[in-house]
């Protein structure tokens, strides 16, 4: 994941910055506890594509 992208993008949600989780290929939001997939290295920021995190799921 770009850097200078990481740093521009936010959660569609809460307006949240995102963290890159580079094992799941995601970007999650701590704040909503959701995450964006990546996709054929775009990150797909639609709230309907974001998976929920499970309560015991860390951040």
């Amino acid at each position: 994941m770009d850097k200078n992208l990481l740093d521009i993008l936010a959660c569609p949600v809460c307006k949240s910055p995102l963290v890159y989780n580079k094992e799941k290929q995601e970007l999650v939001c701590k704040a909503d506890r959701l995450a964006y997939p990546i996709r054929d290295d775009i990150p797909v920021m639609l709230e309907d594509e974001a998976r929920q995190l499970a309560p015991d799921e860390e951040v």
